[in-house]
C-alpha cells in the first residue's frame, strides 16, 4: 500500500473521528442522565468539548464552500480550475453516464432520508430521546470516514462507484452527518444540520453546471494513472474478500459506464 499525503491525513481524521465516537459513547454509557446536558450545555456554562467540535466543523464546512489546494481531488473536482478536459470526450456518453448518476443520487437521498424517518418516528413516539439522537449523530460523524477509507455501502451498490474520486455524491457526506440535528432544538445543532445543507446544495449546483468535471471520460484528473490521493487502497483490499453484489462495480466490469479511450 502506498501511504500518500493525503491516505496519510485522512487515517489521522479516522483516528480523531474514532477518539470521539468512544469518547461520547463512554459519557452516553456511564453517565446516561446527564449525556444530553453534558453534551450541550450552553457557552454561559463555559467551552465545552461540544462547542469545540461545533467550531471545528463549522471551519472544515467553510473549506468545503471556499476548498483550499491541498484538499482532496474528489472534492475539488467540481472547481473549474481543476478540470483537464479529455480531448475528444463522447458528450452523448457523458449526458448517459451524467443520467445514471444522477438517478442514483436520487435513489441515494430517498434511501437516507427514508432511514432517518424511522430515527425521527422513534424519537416523536418517545422510543428513544435526544442522547440516543446525538449518539447515532456521532456515529454517523464516524462512519463517514469509514465510507471513505473502507468500504462504502451507497458508493458501491447504489452509485456503482469506482472510488471516492469518481463519487458524485462526494460533498453530501456533512448532510449526512447531521441530517438528524434537525431535532435537536439547539443552536449548534441546528446550525451544524443547516451549514451541512448549504455544502451539499453547492455541490449539486456545481454538478448541475459542470457535469463535465464529474466523469473521467470527461475530466483527466478522475482517471486512476492521474489520481494522486490513492485513498481507495484499503476499500480494494477490502472489497476483494465480499461478495460482487456489495462491489458491483469491481465485480462486474460489464456494468461499467465508461469511454473506450479511458484507461486505469
Amino acid at each position: 500500500m502506498t501511504m500518500t499525503p493525503m491516505l496519510k491525513r485522512y487515517l489521522v481524521k479516522f483516528a480523531v473521528r474514532l477518539a470521539v465516537f468512544f469518547g461520547t459513547f463512554f459519557i452516553y454509557l456511564t453517565n446516561h442522565s446527564n449525556f444530553v446536558s453534558i453534551i450541550t450545555s450552553p457557552v454561559a456554562f463555559g467551552i465545552a468539548p461540544y462547542h469545540v467540535f461545533w467550531a471545528c466543523m463549522m471551519g472544515v464546512m467553510l473549506l468545503h464552500i471556499f476548498p483550499i489546494k491541498s484538499m482532496s481531488m474528489a472534492m475539488l473536482k467540481r472547481d473549474e480550475p481543476n478540470y483537464v478536459p479529455q480531448p475528444n470526450y463522447n458528450t452523448e456518453k457523458l449526458k448517459a453516464y451524467m443520467a445514471d448518476k444522477n438517478r442514483r443520487a436520487l435513489y441515494v437521498l430517498l434511501i437516507w432520508l427514508g432511514f432517518n424517518a424511522i430515527w425521527a418516528v422513534l424519537y416523536f413516539t418517545g422510543v428513544i430521546g435526544l442522547a440516543e439522537i446525538i449518539m447515532l449523530t456521532t456515529f454517523y460523524f464516524l462512519s463517514d470516514y469509514i465510507c471513505i477509507l473502507i468500504y462504502c455501502p451507497f458508493g458501491y451498490i447504489v452509485q456503482n462507484n469506482k472510488c471516492c474520486i469518481n463519487c458524485r455524491i462526494y460533498d453530501w457526506g456533512h448532510f449526512m452527518m447531521f441530517t438528524l440535528l434537525i431535532l435537536v432544538p439547539n443552536f449548534f445543532a441546528l446550525t451544524l444540520f443547516a451549514m451541512g445543507l448549504i455544502v451539499l446544495l453547492r455541490w449539486e449546483y456545481a454538478v448541475a453546471k459542470y457535469p463535465e468535471f464529474m466523469w473521467e471520460g470527461s475530466n483527466r484528473v478522475l482517471q486512476c494513472r492521474n489520481c494522486q490521493d490513492k485513498t481507495c487502497q484499503m476499500k480494494k483490499k477490502v472489497t476483494a474478500e465480499l461478495p460482487g453484489f456489495l462491489h458491483p462495480y469491481h465485480k462486474y466490469p460489464k456494468i461499467r459506464r465508461r469511454p473506450e479511450n479511458v484507461k486505469d
